[in-house]
């Protein structure tokens, strides 16, 4: 996994990351403790193979060391979670994906 600096861009509402100059990001709102994952951009210049696992991964760490919930309203990240039970213990009380 390549190592992503993320930036938690709380004034737009979103996790960046730059990539040869062009910006992914994942937008977000949040609530008690919660941070819903609402929409993954990924500008199509970025062609990297599994960027955009690694920028998931790599926005999911953050949150963890934030010690908040996750709640993946995103389908991309839904499908993510589903497939990396790992994060699973993030999902708050009674959400299911």
């Amino acid at each position: 996994m390549t190592t992503l600096e993320i930036t938690d861009n709380s004034f737009l509402r979103q996790f960046e990351t730059k990539v040869n100059g062009h910006l992914a990001k994942i937008e977000y709102s949040s609530q008690e403790r919660k941070v819903f994952l609402t929409k993954l951009v990924i500008p199509e210049e970025i062609t990297e193979e599994g960027f955009k696992e690694d920028f998931i991964k790599a926005v999911l760490n953050e949150i963890q060391e934030n010690n908040l919930r996750v709640v993946p309203t995103s389908p991309q990240i839904a499908g993510f979670l589903r497939k990396n039970r790992q994060y699973k213990e993030m999902l708050p009380v009674g959400i299911r994906i």
